[in-house]
């Protein structure tokens, strides 16, 4: 563990350690439902932001400079790896990422590109940028897209209600499917292993649309490659989280590659989920993003619920089931930050 943390809570929770108090950050905890961001973003592109070392840190700084969490989250996005492979990907206003080069055939794959690593240097200096902001006051969590969300991605051409594209190219072009598949898993071992080189100190893989899955199609499809990164990341010290959109679902399953920590979504009991799990392994969760938009005594009965629940369980991190939504009152997420920093176990 890093001798140097102030503030180490998330690291000894992450490692099943006893913790005072849940530590406490939340996914997209820099993002649209602050006006200080939208400061940065009415200047440049999304893409520019992700890019520029300097302007990825401002935005990094966000949440713990105005909210107070216990951990940094690397400003960035789960696409920048289909992108460094070949993906031609922009964000448009309103309508989210796109890929003007969608794969639907082998002759589409062929542009795609695993020596890629070069093209992702970026984010390696953004994270020596913001590890020499922070100081050593909180952890920095780095992340990648999980592969078979990244394939969907790359096969709809942008975000999807129902995944009708990716599935049926699964299911026709299995072979296809898994050759894909693999490039991204190696991408992102290179990837997360040169977070883990330029200091960050815990990573998150996030499998954010596994939820479109049957059971034996994520085992075949997902979960297979997330097991195959986690084992080959230098995790020496850095925590490895786990998240799925279906962890409520896929939690048993999700263990199996052997992660420190599982972030679970919010339809699922966390401390049976927990209770399920190998000793040892943490949980993060998993309060539904939409108790954010309740009255503030709401809030704080909900959270405090939660953490009666698991109360007397090593390795829990607070979090949302799912990220913070761009319309969600400032006020009410600052809030929530303050009841949990106040509790003590």
């Amino acid at each position: 563990m890093d001798k140097n943390l102030k503030n180490d809570l998330l690291i000894r929770a992450a490692l099943s350690q006893p913790t005072e108090r849940p530590p406490v950050w939340m996914m997209r905890q820099a993002g649209r439902f602050m006006k200080e961001y939208w400061e940065i973003k009415n200047k440049y592109s999304f893409l520019e932001m992700c890019k520029t070392p300097e302007i990825a840190a401002d935005v990094t700084m966000l949440p713990i400079d105005l909210l107070g969490v216990d951990a940094a989250i690397l400003f960035s996005d789960i696409l920048v790896t289909a992108e460094a492979m070949g993906g031609d990907l922009s964000f448009e206003q309103g309508v989210g990422p796109r890929f003007s080069n969608p794969i639907r055939t082998a002759k589409d794959a062929e542009y795609l590109n695993v020596d890629c690593l070069d093209k992702l240097q970026y984010v390696g200096e953004a994270i020596r940028v913001i590890q020499n902001r922070l100081d050593g006051s909180v952890p920095l969590i780095g992340f990648a897209g999980a592969p078979f969300t990244i394939l969907s991605y790359l096969v709809e051409g942008g975000s999807s209600k129902d995944f009708k594209l990716t599935k049926t190219f699964m299911n026709n072009q299995p072979e296809l499917a898994h050759s894909i598949l693999q490039k991204i898993a190696d991408v992102t071992v290179d990837y997360l292993n040169m977070q883990i080189e330029a200091g960050v100190n815990a990573l998150q893989l996030f499998d954010s649309w596994a939820l479109a899955l049957s059971w034996n199609d994520y085992q075949e499809f997902s979960h297979k490659y997330n097991k195959y990164i986690i084992s080959k990341l230098n995790r020496k010290d850095v925590p490895i989280i786990s998240f799925s959109k279906g962890s409520s679902v896929f939690a048993p399953i999700m263990a199996d590659a052997n992660p420190d920590v599982v972030s679970v979504d919010w339809n699922a009991d966390l401390l049976n989920i927990k209770k399920a799990l190998p000793h040892n392994m943490a949980v993060q969760g998993n309060l539904d993003p939409f108790v954010l938009y309740a009255d503030k005594p709401v809030i704080k009965k909900k959270i405090l619920e939660l953490f009666e629940r698991m109360r007397g369980e090593n390795g829990f991190i607070f979090n949302l089931g799912h990220g913070i939504m761009p319309d969600m009152p400032f006020d009410n997420v600052k809030y929530a930050i303050d009841v949990i920093k106040e509790f003590r176990y």
